[in-house]
C-alpha cells in the first residue's frame, strides 16, 4: 500500500513539471512570490538577517542582447526580427531599481530598435503583425494599481498636484506606446490584415487603460484611439458604444474616473467630423450621455472638455440648444459655487450659438435661474451672472424679448441695489441696469412702479403678520394671569 502511494506521488510530481523548452520556441518566465512564512525553518529560534549581497550576474539563458538588424543578413532578419518580439515579451519587475537592471537595459535598447525599424521601414514587418501586437500587448495590458482615492481618504486628487502617481515602468511603456502608434500610421499596416489583431477586444482593453494615474499614459492612450477610430472605420460605432457605455457607469455609479477628460478630448474631433443632418443616434449621445455629464462633483477636472463637446453639437443644430439648456437647468449646482461659475461660463458660449426661436422657449426659466445668481453672496457666482451683460449676442436676445425678461430679472436687480456686500458687483449691476433702462425707458418705469408696489404690500403683509403676532402674545400673556388667578 505505502509502495502504491509514493507512486500516485511521483506521477503528479511529473505532470505538474513545466518544461522550459517547449517546441514553440517561446519561453515563458513565472513570476514567483516568496512570502516569509514559507521561509521560515521548522525551528522557532531567531535568525539573523545577513548583509545584503550584490546579485549574481544576468542569466543568458533568461534574456540576452541580440545583434542589431542591419549587421545580419537580409535572410536572416525575419528570425531576428521575432527574436527581438520574444525578447520584449519579458516583463521586468520595476518595484526595486537595482533590480534586473541589465535585462532592463537590454529591453529598452531593443524597444527603441524596434521604434526605430517600425518608423524607417527598413524592414517589411507587416508578415509578423499577430506577434507584434502579441508583443505590444503583453506589456501594457495590465493590472493597474489601486487608485489614489481607494487608497486614501480623499475622494478626488487635484489634477496639478506635484505629487501626482508616476508609473515606475514608464521607460518601457513610452516605447512600446511608440510602437503601436507608428504601427497603427504605418503605410505598411493594411486594413484588412490588422483587424484581426486590433479587434473589439483590443479596443476595449485600451478604454480601459484610460483609468490609469499617470496621465503620460492617457495622453499616448487618447492619441492612439484617435488613430484607431480614423484608420479602421469598421470600428467606429464600436468606440462610440464603448465610451458612452463608460460615461453612463461613471454617471450613475462610481463618479470616479481619471480618464472622462481624455475621451471627450477624443469625442470633441469626432463631433466635429459628423455630418448634417445629424443622425439621431449622435442626437441621444448629447441628450443621455454628455449633459449628464454636468452631474458628478468632479466635473472641474473635465468641464472644458465637455463644453467643447456640447457647443459643436449646438453649432452643428441650433435646435440642440433648447435640450442642452434644461438639461443644465435641471443639474444646476446649489450649494457648489465654483460649479455655478463653470456652468455660468458655459451657458454664455451656448447662448452665442442659439438662435431666437429656441432661446424665447426657455428665457422665463433661465433668467429666473440667472436672477438667483445675481442675488448670490458669493461675489463670484454674482459677477459671472452679470458679465452676461457684455456678450453682443445675448444683448441682442435680451433686447428682442425685453418686454418678458426685464420684468423677471428687475427685482434681482434692485435687491443687489440696495443690499449686496460687494462693491464690484454693485457697480455691475448699476451698469446692467443703467443699460435696460436706456433700451426701452417706458417699460423700466412700469416695472419699477411694479416693484415698488409690491415692495409696499409686502411691507403692509409685514405690519399685519406683526400686528397679529402681538395680539396673540397679548391674549396668552392675559390667559397666564387668568391662571395664576384662578390658582391663587
Amino acid at each position: 500500500m505505502f509502495n502504491k502511494i509514493i507512486k500516485r506521488a511521483q506521477k503528479t510530481s511529473a505532470k505538474l513539471g513545466f518544461n522550459e523548452n517547449s517546441g514553440n520556441g517561446y519561453q515563458f518566465f513565472e513570476v514567483v512570490v516568496k512570502h516569509a512564512s514559507r521561509a521560515a525553518t521548522n525551528n522557532s529560534e531567531p535568525q539573523i538577517l545577513s548583509p545584503r549581497v550584490e546579485p549574481p550576474p544576468p542569466d543568458p539563458n533568461v534574456i540576452e542582447l541580440l545583434p542589431p538588424l542591419r549587421d545580419v543578413a537580409v535572410s536572416e532578419r525575419p528570425n531576428l526580427f521575432l527574436k527581438k518580439i520574444q525578447l520584449c515579451c519579458f516583463l521586468c519587475d520595476f518595484s526595486d531599481t537595482f533590480k534586473c537592471a541589465y535585462e532592463k537595459e537590454i529591453k529598452r535598447q531593443t524597444l527603441y530598435e524596434l521604434f526605430d525599424i517600425i518608423q524607417s521601414g527598413s524592414f517589411k514587418f507587416s508578415k509578423h503583425q499577430e506577434e507584434l501586437v502579441r508583443m505590444i500587448s503583453v506589456n501594457i495590458f495590465r493590472c493597474l494599481p489601486p487608485a489614489l482615492h481607494e487608497s486614501s481618504a480623499t475622494e478626488t486628487v487635484d489634477p496639478e498636484d506635484d505629487d501626482r502617481y508616476l508609473d515606475p515602468s514608464w521607460p518601457h511603456l513610452q516605447i512600446v506606446y511608440e510602437i503601436l502608434l507608428r504601427y497603427i500610421i504605418s503605410s505598411e499596416t493594411d486594413i484588412k490584415t490588422s483587424k484581426r489583431y486590433i479587434d473589439h477586444i483590443f479596443v476595449l482593453k485600451v478604454l480601459d487603460l484610460f483609468e490609469s494615474e499617470d496621465q503620460r499614459e492617457r495622453e499616448y492612450l487618447k492619441t492612439i484611439l484617435h488613430r484607431i477610430y480614423g484608420k479602421f472605420m469598421v470600428h467606429r460605432p464600436f468606440i462610440r458604444k464603448a465610451i458612452n457605455n463608460i460615461f453612463y457607469r461613471f454617471i450613475f455609479e462610481t463618479q470616479r474616473h481619471n480618464g472622462i477628460a481624455e475621451l471627450l478630448e477624443i469625442l470633441g474631433s469626432i463631433i466635429n467630423g459628423f455630418a448634417l443632418p445629424m443622425k439621431e443616434e449622435h442626437k441621444l449621445f448629447l441628450i443621455r450621455a454628455l449633459v449628464p455629464l454636468h452631474k458628478p462633483k468632479s466635473i472641474s477636472s473635465y468641464h472644458q472638455q465637455l463644453s467643447y463637446c456640447v457647443i459643436q453639437f449646438v453649432e452643428k443644430d441650433n435646435r440642440l440648444a433648447d435640450p442642452v439648456i434644461r438639461g443644465l437647468l435641471k443639474y444646476w449646482p446649489v450649494t457648489n459655487c465654483q460649479k455655478e461659475v463653470l456652468f455660468l461660463g458655459e451657458l454664455e458660449e451656448v447662448l452665442e450659438v442659439t438662435q431666437a426661436a429656441e432661446f424665447q422657449r426657455r428665457m422665463v426659466s433661465l433668467f429666473r435661474q440667472i436672477g438667483r445668481c445675481i442675488n448670490s453672496p458669493h461675489f463670484q457666482v454674482a459677477e459671472r451672472a452679470l458679465y452676461l451683460w457684455n456678450n453682443e449676442h445675448i444683448i441682442s436676445l435680451v433686447a428682442q424679448n425685453r418686454s418678458v425678461i426685464l420684468p423677471v430679472i428687475f427685482e434681482a436687480l434692485e435687491k443687489n441695489m440696495k443690499s449686496h456686500w460687494n462693491k464690484s458687483v454693485h457697480g455691475l449691476t448699476a451698469n446692467v441696469r443703467k443699460m435696460l433702462q436706456e433700451m426701452d425707458a417706458e417699460l423700466f418705469e412700469e416695472c419699477e412702479n411694479q416693484y415698488l408696489e409690491k415692495e409696499a404690500r409686502d411691507r403692509e403683509s409685514g405690519e399685519r403678520r406683526e400686528l397679529a403676532w402681538k395680539r396673540l402674545e397679548a391674549v396668552a400673556a392675559q390667559a397666564v394671569r387668568d391662571d395664576m388667578v384662578l390658582v391663587n
